[in-house]
């Protein structure tokens, strides 16, 4: 079984846009550790930090990050951080989770429920957590490079082994729509994107309405909006 150790990740602050917008504003923050003496220690350090409000486990649904402190991340983790996650009131909320060790197996499903941020325990300083902390709650990441390699890597799979064979795209827009979006962004009429893609007219006007009324556009300008917010044009 893989596993993503984060021994190596840098500890250096990043002077990223999410971390300065974050410091500039309050981040809601509440801590969970995988034993009390780490969660009040660091509830302790974190009050020395401005700009976080501390959150007590009551208060948790409304919190900004959840800072997770867990030497290994098990299937009781897991299962702590889904239930946060179903508990959650924010619909922003990201999870900042401090390890040093988290398989492939548990990945995607932390993902799932929030998880923006990936420190090592051991080699992270409290600044790069609290760094972290501010990046996730301004709504950006924080990822070790190998963990985010490991990321492009699952996504190019999913859509060469899943997707693709579906006609599907990462941006859940199939193929053909994708093609006729990137026509129409170009300028083009039915009659154009027809001839271009050697379709008949009715066959574009099918493809266009049936993705407008599958993800409930209202024309064909929103369409292309959605389709650039999506990443796929």
């Amino acid at each position: 079984m893989q596993h993503h150790t984060v021994g190596d990740i840098e500890t250096r602050p990043t002077a990223s846009a999410g971390g300065r917008r974050a410091a500039a504003g309050t981040v809601a923050v509440s801590v969970i550790a995988n034993d009390p003496i780490t969660g009040e220690g660091t509830i302790a350090c974190l009050r020395t930090y401005t700009g976080l409000k501390l959150l007590s486990a009551d208060e948790r649904p409304g919190a900004d990050v959840i800072l997770m402190l867990a030497n290994e991340v098990t299937e009781n983790t897991m299962q702590v951080m889904e239930t946060v996650a179903d508990r959650s009131s924010n619909p922003g909320m990201g999870i900042v989770l401090v390890t040093e060790r988290l398989r492939d197996q548990h990945v995607m499903r932390a993902f799932q429920c929030g998880l923006r941020g990936v420190m090592s325990r051991q080699a992270s300083g409290f600044n790069s957590v609290v760094e972290a902390v501010r990046e996730v709650g301004a709504g950006g990441a924080h990822l070790p490079p190998p963990l985010q390699g490991w990321l492009v890597h699952r996504l190019h799979s999913i859509q060469r082994d899943v997707l693709a064979p579906l006609g599907m795209t990462t941006s859940g827009l199939e193929t053909r729509e994708v093609a006729v979006l990137r026509l129409l962004a170009e300028g083009m009429d039915t009659t154009e994107i027809a001839e271009h893609l050697s379709y008949s007219e009715r066959t574009i006007k099918n493809i266009i309405g049936g993705m407008m009324t599958r993800l409930g556009l209202r024309n064909r300008t929103q369409a292309v909006a959605h389709a650039m917010r999506s990443g796929a044009l």
